[in-house]
């Protein structure tokens, strides 16, 4: 049976990208892989660096396009590893391994899904498949890189452990540079004009602003001070305050109009280190999504940053594992989680794909 044999393959795919180091910026041997195991079985690929993407054998540039999108790099290990991080064992009912969770299990399910589908003629979506690079880094590499090659893409969904429910939206990232500026003094005197006082004020603002619309799904937008940095010695009035701010982004406003916000309403400095990660969402009513919700799985707001967020498209964050897995110390993949993945995946493109 086609889908079973698909499952075993999966599985044997996973356990070979965990035995190969892949760590952001060095996944090159992985790329290869990849790319080997799709030409074996008939699917030619295209590659720029380490990133390795392909289409259905019937393309048709008259139909929309669906992009399955997953990454391939991985951390590394942590010091609490009490197991070799590339042995790829199965020990029971888990397969132990570095990026086994985070997101192996999730990037060859989706692989099993699209050659499932890879040769099934009059689909109603052309299928590009992506196993990108950076992911873990947010590098300029990976899907960012590629994305213009890729054509026109209508929807996505992204590969990372959600137990295969359905992340139908993700928090954006903004870390903002914040500098105060004030005057040098003697602080034995009543010289200078202290920036860390003009500092207080704007961290205060940072602490209680309420934004006025609230996310259906995530409920307001967070903002924290998280780094605080002024003077060179006790009895010098410092000249400058530097502080930085962690601010998750919610679906109800874009990183440009909560830059414009923050900005007319403090007095410091603010630079932002990137506007590129940004909130994403998908229509609870999306046919992906409504087919994920008969299968019995739930949506839920992501508080954590992927790929997903340099996606311009309706996307869906979903896949096999569990994010609290994701970046543990002897990581690990229930087996049985991969062949749920790609049954999973298969049955939630059938409705929207076949019709």
């Amino acid at each position: 049976m086609l889908l079973e044999k698909i499952q075993k393959e999966s599985l044997d795919l996973l356990r070979q990208l965990i035995r190969i180091q892949s760590f952001s910026k060095e996944e090159d041997r992985t790329a290869n892989l990849i790319a080997q195991f799709l030409e074996e079985r008939g699917v030619k690929t295209q590659r720029k660096m380490n990133n390795v993407w392909t289409y259905n054998k019937h393309f048709d540039a008259n139909k929309p396009t669906l992009l399955l999108n997953s990454h391939h790099d991985t951390v590394k290990p942590n010091s609490g590893y009490t197991r070799d991080p590339y042995d790829a064992a199965i020990e029971g009912d888990k397969l132990f391994g570095l990026g086994s969770n985070d997101a192996g299990g999730c990037l060859v399910s989706l692989i099993g899904a699209f050659l499932y589908y890879y040769e099934q003629e009059n689909l109603k979506y052309n299928i590009c498949l992506a196993a990108t690079a950076e992911e873990e880094i947010s590098g300029n590499n990976g899907l960012e890189l590629v994305l213009p090659d890729l054509g026109k893409l209508e929807f996505g969904i992204v590969g990372e452990p959600t137990e295969m429910n359905l992340a139908i939206a993700e928090r954006g990232l903004l870390v903002l540079d914040c500098v105060s500026h004030g005057k040098a003094g003697h602080a034995a005197r009543e010289e200078g004009e202290n920036a860390i006082y003009k500092a207080l004020k704007d961290i205060e603002w940072f602490r209680n602003y309420q934004f006025p619309k609230v996310s259906e799904v995530f409920g307001p937008l967070k903002m924290t001070v998280t780094i605080i940095n002024a003077g060179s010695q006790h009895n010098v009035v410092p000249a400058n305050c530097t502080f930085t701010v962690d601010v998750r982004v919610t679906d109800a406003y874009t990183n440009e109009e909560v830059l414009e916000i923050i900005r007319a309403n403090v007095d410091c400095d603010v630079t932002p280190r990137s506007i590129r990660l940004k909130p994403s969402s998908i229509d609870k009513n999306h046919p992906v999504v409504q087919a994920g919700i008969s299968l019995g799985k739930t949506t839920y707001g992501s508080p954590t940053t992927s790929d997903q967020a340099l996606l311009d498209i309706p996307s869906v964050k979903c896949g096999p594992g569990f994010s609290g897995r994701s970046h543990m110390a002897d990581e690990f993949l229930y087996v049985r989680e991969v062949a749920e993945g790609v049954e999973g995946y298969v049955n939630m493109l059938k409705p929207v794909i076949v019709g």
